[in-house]
């Protein structure tokens, strides 16, 4: 899109303060106001009409960047390849489908920037399996889940709980948590000032007003995941679908245990048609996404 050389770009020389301050001069559009601006660019490629599509997402990607602080990159180039991404979807928006460009972008954002990690981290190549990008992507989390917030090495229970959740091995587990135990970036960091008050990321990202984009674009994207998932769920037959409800899809899990009393079989029988149907979910939910115009990033 050749109106990116006229974006605001961040830079750690120009300092990440300047540009989230610049970002938020650009105003948010009606919903009315959005829909015209996206027919004229698919129906007359006005550039300009992408451009403005562009500039009133930018703080929607740096909210999604930040999200991907502590990864060790610079910040500055993680929130640049989520700009790149806001364009790619700008670019095959197709506003009659029904939905607001926020919710669409938030794919396409997610999914540049964990392009992005993957090329940059060593520890992460082409060869490296699906269950290993899971665990990359979402250690931290489960981390968080489960309270085990303290610096350096887990506890052996809390690595016993993360490998079993997200079906990986605790050596697994170990290694890749050393190899992040980088210190995260918090939102509470301290990048400017403003008049006599001290700014914070959370600060620059905020918007004022209600159902701002990036609210209303999160709730909108669970609204898409869920009908994704209630649609894909057809691929699994009776067995499979109630196994991966009781392990994944429901608040008080059940145990493989007791799975494997109501089904009268092993407890690896159940931990493999878990891992089967969830697999079967997935790509059946990719294909989907991909038929209705989304990116389900890996």
């Amino acid at each position: 899109m050749s109106n990116y050389a006229n974006l605001p770009a961040p830079s750690p020389e120009a300092g990440l303060s300047r540009y989230l301050s610049e970002i938020r001069k650009f105003p948010l559009l009606e919903p009315e106001e959005e829909y015209m601006l996206a027919k004229r660019w698919v129906e007359d490629e006005d550039s300009a009409a992408a451009h403005r599509l562009v500039t009133s997402h930018l703080r929607l990607a740096a909210k999604i960047a930040m999200g991907y602080r502590g990864y060790g990159l610079p910040q500055a180039e993680v929130i640049s390849e989520a700009n790149v991404g806001l364009m790619q979807a700008v670019k095959r928006f197709d506003p009659e489908k029904g939905f607001r460009l926020a919710t669409y972008a938030m794919w396409w954002i997610r999914a540049s920037i964990q392009e992005y990690i993957l090329r940059s981290w060593s520890l992460v190549k082409l060869g490296t399996t699906s269950a290993q990008k899971k665990l990359f992507f979402n250690l931290r989390k489960a981390k968080a889940r489960i309270g085990a917030l303290e610096d350096g090495d887990l506890r052996p229970e809390h690595v016993q709980r993360i490998a079993t959740d997200l079906g990986v091995t605790e050596d697994e587990v170990i290694s890749m948590n050393r190899r992040m135990s980088g210190g995260d970036a918090s939102l509470n960091a301290t990048v400017g000032s403003e008049g006599e008050g001290t700014m914070q990321w959370q600060d620059w990202l905020e918007d004022e007003g209600a159902d701002q984009a990036g609210d209303y674009a999160e709730r909108d994207e669970m609204d898409a995941r869920r009908e994704l998932l209630v649609q894909a769920m057809d691929v699994l037959n009776d067995r499979e679908r109630d196994i991966l409800t009781q392990r994944r899809l429901t608040e008080d899990t059940v145990t493989l245990e007791d799975l494997s009393g109501q089904y009268d079989v092993s407890r690896e029988r159940i931990r493999q048609i878990e891992v089967r149907a969830f697999e079967k979910l997935q790509n059946r939910m990719r294909e989907l996404a991909r038929d209705q115009g989304m990116l389900i990033p890996a």
